[in-house]
Parts: C-alpha cells; sequence; structure tokens
C-alpha cells in the first residue's frame, strides 16, 4: 500500500466539557484541522466521524454533522464508524483506505463522544456493549468488572501485581500534568494510587479508582493525505504501519491473561514498518485500566508474558526509562472519550515526532507506536508513525 501522512490536526481538553452535544465538540476540531494542514476545506474528498454512542447521545447517525460546520463538503462521502474503543482507530483506517483507492487525495477524520450527561449507572450499562452480552453483561462495574476479571485471574496465575498497576497509574498521572488536553492533571503519587481510600475506593476489586481511565467528553481530528502530497506541506508525519487484528468476542474463548490479538497485531505492525520494538522512541497504548496497559507490554514484547510488572516497577516505560509509554497521560490521565481516543492517540503521537507536544516533548521522539483496542483486546490496532 501507498505511504500516507498526518498533516494537520486539533484537540479539544477532555473531561466534563460544557460544549452541550456531539455536534459542537465536532465543530471545535474539524476546521481547525484543516487549517493546521495548510489546506481549504474544499480541498478535503471525504470525511470519516467515529462515534461509539450506543446511547450517551439521542443524536446518532453523526456523519453530516460536519456539514454544520464545513459547508464546503456537501455532496461529498462523510462516514461513521464505529468498533467500540477503538473507533477513532477505525475512522482512520476507513480513510487511509479511501485514499489508497485512489477515490480521493484528502480525508478528515474526526473522533468524538459525549459521556458525562449520562448518569453513572447507565454509563456502565452502555460500555458493556463492548462485551459479549450473552456471558458477560451482567458482570456488576460495568467494564471496569470485566477489566477486574482479567486482573483477578493474571493475579491467580502470577501474583499480586497491586504494586505494578499502581506505579502504571501514578506514572499515568505524572505525565499528565503537562498535557493540556488532559482530564486529571494531578500527579497523585504512588502512595495514594496503592492503597484504598475514601479518595480511591476500590470500583471492582482489586481496580481502584486510579486503576480506571475516566468517564470523559471531547474530540480530536486529524487530516491524512499521500506521500508525495505531503511532501508538499508544512509537516507530515507517515504512517509507516497500520494493522488490525480481530480477536474473539467473549473472553471464555481465549486465555484472557494473555492478549493474543494484540500481540499479533504488534508483531504484524513492526514487521510492515521493518523495525524492532527497540527501535521505537515511545509509545501511545490503551490504558483503559491500569491492568491493560501491564498487559499489552506483553503483548507488544518489552517485556515476556507474566514479568510485565518489571517494566513498570523497573522505570523502562517512565518518560526517561528505555521506552516511554503514555507520555500524554494516557487515557487514565488524558481522559477515554470513546469515539475520540484512537484520534487522539495518533495526534499526541504525531506532535511528539514533529516537536509540537509543548511541556509533554520527549528528548528524542523518531519513531512512535500508538495501540488501540476495542473491548478486552477484541479489535487491535497497531500504527507505527514517523515524522517524513
Amino acid at each position: 500500500m501507498p505511504d500516507f501522512c498526518i498533516v494537520g490536526w486539533a484537540h479539544t481538553k477532555f473531561g466534563k466539557l460544557e460544549e452541550p452535544d456531539i455536534e459542537t465538540l465536532i465543530g471545535e476540531v474539524a476546521g481547525k484541522a484543516i487549517a493546521d494542514a495548510g489546506v481549504a476545506p474544499q480541498d478535503i474528498d471525504a470525511a470519516f466521524v467515529g462515534l461509539f454512542n450506543n446511547g450517551f447521545s439521542r443524536q446518532d447517525f453523526p456523519a453530516s454533522l460536519v456539514l454544520q460546520f464545513l459547508p464546503e463538503l456537501r455532496f461529498k462521502p462523510i462516514t461513521r464508524y464505529e468498533n467500540a474503543c477503538a473507533t477513532g482507530s477505525a475512522a482512520i483506517h476507513g480513510a487511509r483506505d479511501f485514499l489508497a483507492a485512489g477515490r480521493g487525495r484528502f480525508a478528515l477524520v474526526v473522533g468524538v463522544e459525549k459521556m458525562t450527561a449520562t448518569p453513572g449507572p447507565e454509563v456502565g450499562d452502555i460500555l458493556l456493549n463492548a462485551c459479549y452480552r450473552k456471558e458477560e453483561g451482567d458482570i456488576p462495574a460495568g467494564f471496569a468488572g470485566v477489566f477486574a476479571r482479567i486482573a483477578e485471574r493474571y493475579f491467580q496465575r502470577f501474583g499480586d501485581q497491586s504494586d505494578a498497576l499502581a506505579t502504571i497509574a501514578a506514572k499515568n498521572h505524572k505525565n499528565g500534568v503537562a498535557n493540556p488536553y488532559a482530564q486529571l492533571r494531578k500527579d497523585l503519587g504512588f502512595a495514594f494510587c496503592r492503597e484504598a481510600s475514601e479518595k480511591n475506593p476500590y470500583v471492582a476489586p482489586p481496580l481502584k479508582r486510579t486503576d480506571c481511565s475516566p468517564v470523559s467528553d471531547g474530540a480530536a481530528a486529524l487530516v491524512l493525505t499521500d506521500a508525495d502530497t505531503a511532501r508538499g506541506l508544512s509537516k507530515a508525519v507517515r504512517l509507516r504501519a497500520a494493522v488490525q487484528v480481530n480477536e474473539f468476542l467473549p473472553i471464555s474463548k481465549r486465555d484472557i491473561t494473555r492478549f493474543e490479538g494484540a500481540a499479533e497485531a504488534w508483531r504484524r505492525a513492526l514487521d510492515q514498518a521493518g523495525i524492532k520494538l527497540a527501535d521505537l522512541s515511545f509509545a501511545e497504548v490503551h490504558d483503559c485500566f491500569t491492568i491493560a496497559e501491564l498487559m499489552i507490554y506483553e503483548a507488544m514484547g518489552l517485556a515476556p508474558y507474566g514479568q510485565g510488572a518489571r517494566a513498570a516497577l523497573e522505570g523502562w516505560t517512565a518518560k526517561d526509562g528505555r521506552l516511554p509509554i503514555n507520555p500524554s497521560g494516557g487515557l487514565k490521565s488524558k481522559g477515554h472519550p470513546i469515539g475520540a481516543t484512537g484520534v487522539s492517540m495518533h495526534v499526541m503521537a504525531a506532535m511528539q515526532l514533529t516537536g509540537e507536544a509543548g511541556d509533554m516533548q520527549l528528548p528524542k521522539a523518531d519513531i512512535a507506536g500508538v495501540f488501540n483496542m476495542g473491548g478486552a483486546a477484541v479489535a487491535n490496532y497497531v500504527s507505527i508513525l514517523e515524522r517524513l
């Protein structure tokens, strides 16, 4: 497949936002991303909108809401994408495939979600739509309960990993302080994250509040084009590899102490890019829960199976470690508005690679990995990015 590049982007702050609906959030980023790319709205040949929804908003069918702010896109193809928490990456893949088919030169991708207007119990029930309802639909505490069950099984096999989970939470909260878009910008420290307390209660044992990404609103957008066109623009980040791998939906059909679909996606992406994991400068990964980040260390090959805790406890994944993970603060600190997450992760990586990450900037940012997953490692997307 030909090379494609991210050439512009925009990002709202994540959190409990005053913006009343997804329409307003789309308007916050769509035009700004196009302007950041240095092209005109009429240059966009198609748009791809990522929205999970499933009841968060009464306004479903969001594709043409883009036209409220960009009337120049009228009569052009605009499509809504949804693939659980990997919705944003699914929209990026749709845009890339549109360009690869020769149907256009520029594609706009928008990821958006409005979650905080929904009552808490309903949020938990809506998120359970990303699991296998026939078997997992009655697990208490919503999706936190699903990952708590995963954590319990992992702990049974490899011992209590609470120190490692607290280290991951503390790392991501510390990183998030430097992210102006992050929902939770407070360095909580290891001790607070390690112990259950009135301010850090168990959500679904062994997972505490600091082990869980927050309910969030937000949007992010980016513009894709081919590499030849990108060379004539002010900045370009190449999609050196982009891989999707799907896994069984029921956790009963797999060994849930391993993210095997994620591991396969990482293997294919590194092979497609022609690099090894050690060639990455950093990675943004899907830490919806701290146990997920721990298991992603193993899936990506940073640590052997069952030894992911070492990567956290020995500082490998800190900003000054051998492979910084989530210098943006990750989902844990930045927030996790479902449809926006995958787009946001690519934007955060692109900012690092172009030296535009501000206080988040790493001293070395040459090649990045992005891992975004839907469900409990069901829809697995890995991108390898580098500055063109």
